[in-house]
């Protein structure tokens, strides 16, 4: 095809007040018939998918009005645009619109609450639970009485965890005050609003108890307890206030139970929970259907590199996956499959075969695979890509024995880490026996005994070692395994080093964020927890910082986790934590 010839002369400058005139609408050149279809699906379109407007929105919530407002007529502004519009092409009659927008509702959202705002009235263990409690209750308002600053004045002393969030909970209520007496006038029945301080997401009111309420309770209650005068307060408010739904807040489940004998609303603090049941918690582990390769299999790509297959799938299997997640199909008479996402872009997947870690040549410091799960596991564990490891399972399903197997060989085999580093919380599962003797080292010794008892079994793994070489080996490995306190973890920052952290069930959100924060370069950090055994007072499976760091880090390209299902330790043991 021929170029076009190229202008001969300049061309000419728009005038100014051509500038000034929109430009003309576009000739519709379609037939009427489609003309009028298109409109009708564009009008079903205006008012079904999108907003309606203020018009509608003022009909809708005035169904009293009689009648519309009615339109605006044309200003000075729109006779320009009518100027320019072509005189060969009518102006075509206007239809009546009245009728279609009758014709289709427009869709309302739904307010959040018709009522009034509630009030909560917090108990002070949900204070010195989460020191950040006043700003979680959204538009609500808050209410403090007295008693319960009292118990925090009394709790804000000491090094306990409790003790420094009472001091928080102090210094964000002097932030309020201060705030507010800077900018106008404290009125306590006006209340403080809580979103002064840039916490946009509390729309309500803080209000504190400045008079003495009126509280009469059944005379079998103790009128000095703390607790009591609390419900006092609650049954005074829920008295002063009859059109508003007055609300007890406590962690406290006694106190719960004596509020509802007393017909008084409470209910627990949920928001510190980050799953309502603890089966809902993500297991980084996807069976396939059946009809896999039937569905994806005409489209799927496949290469090999590294000894890996890979797998690029497309289909409505996609959006159900996550980065690192696995995924499996076993069918009888046919190969397993066993792969792992690594990459999700769009509408495509691209799965990875794993190493067979059951295998006793790819035998991890002498440990092989039992089970689907550990295979999984050591695949994650053996992972430079992987910075961060979450395993969950009850008790015998191998999860220190095969951290502390992963640790040893690539501290001493590899070389890819310095050396490995276990802490866990020092919480007794009964009477506490007193101080221990001795450092650091000596007192996290006897918290310890999980370590010793799997590195007398990974020393057991090589026979042709010999008693001598066993000691040995022993001493080498010990010399590469420095015990931490928790306590100690606050600035530190660990470089090169690959660090479990062993009962982490027992972890709160505030201390699990501490711990993973002191990783540097080339550190890798290993969470085991059992969810049914935990020790810390007021952590559920919901709220606990093993669930948190699950949740939170699932589909992260550098993160992985694993539930283990099978026990391995023993039969004995398997079957007690079955029927126990």
């Amino acid at each position: 095809m021929p170029l076009p010839k190229p202008p001969t002369k300049k061309g000419d400058l728009l005038p100014t007040a051509d500038l000034e005139v929109p430009a003309s609408p576009s000739t519709d050149r379609r037939a009427p018939k489609a003309r009028a279809a298109a409109s009708a699906v564009a009008t079903l379109d205006l008012f079904e998918e999108r907003a309606p407007s203020n018009a509608v929105r003022s009909v809708a919530r005035a169904p009293s009005a009689k009648a519309a407002p009615p339109a605006p007529a044309p200003t000075a502004s729109s006779a320009p645009v009518a100027a320019a519009r072509p005189a060969a092409r009518p102006t075509p009659a206007p239809t009546p619109a009245a009728e279609p927008v009758a014709a289709v509702k427009p869709r309302s959202r739904r307010p959040r609450d018709n009522g009034p705002a509630k009030l909560f009235v917090l108990d002070t263990n949900v204070l010195m639970h989460d020191p950040m409690s006043l700003f979680r209750f959204e538009e609500h308002d808050v209410f403090l009485p007295m008693i319960t600053l009292e118990e925090l004045d009394n709790h804000k002393k000491g090094m306990s965890e409790v003790a420094r969030n009472a001091r928080q909970v102090s210094r964000n209520l002097d932030t309020l005050a201060t705030f507010h007496d800077k900018h106008g006038s404290l009125d306590p029945k006006a209340g403080i609003e809580l979103a002064k301080t840039g916490h946009r997401e509390a729309g309500g009111k803080l209000f504190f108890q400045t008079t003495l309420l009126d509280i009469r309770l059944p005379a079998g209650l103790p009128q000095g307890k703390a607790d009591n005068q609390i419900l006092g307060v609650v049954q005074s408010l829920r008295e002063a206030h009859p059109g508003r739904d007055v609300v007890l807040v406590s962690k406290d489940i006694n106190m719960r139970v004596k509020a509802r004998a007393l017909g008084l609303p409470a209910e627990d603090y949920f928001n510190d929970k980050t799953l309502e049941d603890g089966d809902l918690l993500y297991t980084g582990v996807l069976p396939l259907p059946a009809d896999f390769w039937e569905r994806h299999g005409k489209t799927m790509e496949s290469w090999n590199q590294g000894g890996h297959t890979f797998y690029r799938i497309s289909g409505p299997l996609v959006p159900s996956l996550m980065i690192n997640q696995f995924v499996y199909l076993e069918t009888p008479g046919a190969a397993p499959l066993y792969a792992r996402v690594t990459e999700i872009t769009g509408k495509t997947a691209v799965l990875k075969t794993l190493r067979d870690y059951a295998h006793a040549k790819h035998a991890v410091w002498g440990v092989t695979a039992r089970n689907r799960e550990q295979n999984f596991a050591l695949n994650l564990l053996m992972d430079p890509d992987c910075d961060f490891v979450t395993l969950a399972g009850t008790a015998g399903t191998g999860k220190t024995l095969m951290t502390l197997a992963a640790g040893l060989a690539q501290v001493l085999d590899e070389r890819r880490y310095s050396e490995i580093i276990v802490t866990r919380v020092t919480v007794p599962v009964g009477e506490d026996i007193g101080f221990l003797p001795g450092d650091e080292q000596e007192k996290m010794g006897p918290w310890m005994g999980a370590l010793d008892d799997n590195l007398e079994v990974l020393a057991r793994t090589d026979s042709a070692a010999g008693e001598w070489g066993r000691a040995a080996t022993n001493d080498l490995v010990r010399s590469k395994i420095k015990i931490k306190s928790l306590n100690f973890m606050r600035g530190r920052t660990f470089l090169n080093k690959f660090v479990l952290i062993d009962e982490a069930q027992n972890l709160t959100p505030k201390q699990m964020k501490t711990l993973i924060t002191r990783a540097g370069p080339g550190t890798k950090i290993v969470c085991l927890g059992n969810l049914a055994q935990i020790d810390t007072p007021y952590l559920t499976e919901g709220s606990s910082g093993l669930t948190y760091a699950v949740d939170r880090f699932k589909g992260w390209p550098h993160g992985g986790h694993i539930t283990l299902a099978r026990g391995e330790r023993s039969r004995l043991a398997d079957f007690a934590s079955e029927v126990l």
